[in-house]
């Protein structure tokens, strides 16, 4: 396993997006929409691909949410790739990279659906705290944080 840091104008990085965002939308229906508004790569400068075996098999990023907090986006695995740790290396990686920044915090939304997402990050420290921002009173939201 190689864990990779770059930017999101990397092609291994935007092909694992797209991958996630054709799961998102089986998986959030006509909901999508909403959730994607929130989800624009192209302002995000701090990504993470791991490749295993030379092949780009997850990622992840983070962007700045308020001046000591980063937010956790796009975390993706691919099938092919899963149960593997590769989820919980990428975590652990944004969050040396935020410190390194001297963040102090990190949130994170994601699914109630999303059983594997829910187990990495409780797994990793996370607690889990109101629904913030745009997903105030989304109920198939939830919301974590972990001091850094």
């Amino acid at each position: 396993m190689k864990i990779q840091r770059t930017d999101s104008s990397n092609e291994d990085f935007r092909d694992l997006v797209q991958l996630l965002d054709a799961d998102l939308a089986i998986q959030n229906g006509e909901d999508q929409a909403f959730y994607s508004q929130f989800n624009n790569i192209d302002v995000i400068k701090n990504c993470i691909v791991v490749y295993v075996n030379e092949t780009p098999a997850a990622c992840g990023a983070f962007k700045k949410f308020e001046d000591d907090t980063i937010e956790i986006k796009r975390m993706y695995t691919h099938p092919d790739f899963r149960k593997r740790g590769l989820a919980t290396a990428i975590v652990k990686e944004l969050e040396e990279w935020a410190k390194e920044l001297n963040y102090k915090k990190a949130v994170l939304e994601t699914s109630l659906e999303q059983n594997e997402a829910l187990s990495v990050y409780e797994k990793s420290g996370y607690v889990r705290i109101p629904n913030y921002g745009q997903y105030i009173g989304i109920e198939k939201s939830v919301c974590y944080e972990k001091a850094l």
